[in-house]
């Protein structure tokens, strides 16, 4: 299980092949304009990436170039991942290998 942690006045700076990822907000309305509490919601599979580790480390001792970048939007597992909370602000620090796809 990983650590779920608060931490408050830091910076986040992932290793290896993690990215920082802040999720998209949860719709608060169905199709039908049904508004959903927020214990009803769920988890958003869409986020934006914050921050890029080095990068997988190779058999040969260099580094595999990130697929991903600053900026990107992701599709991820709801359930990917280890939450944190920094600076009051709820991040996932998640394995690029969990990402699903980049929406362009």
């Amino acid at each position: 299980m990983p650590y779920r942690g608060i931490f408050r006045n830091m910076k986040l700076v992932p290793v290896g092949a993690n990215v920082v990822v802040k999720r998209m907000k949860a719709e608060a309305k169905t199709a039908g304009g049904v508004v959903l509490p927020e214990s009803a919601r769920k988890k958003p599979r869409q986020g934006r990436i914050l921050s890029v580790g080095d990068g997988r480390l190779l058999p040969d001792g260099s580094r595999a170039t990130p697929q991903v970048g600053e900026g990107d939007r992701v599709l991820f597992d709801p359930f990917a991942g280890a939450e944190v909370l920094i600076n009051g602000e709820k991040l996932l620090i998640i394995s690029e290998n969990e990402i699903l796809a980049v929406v362009l």
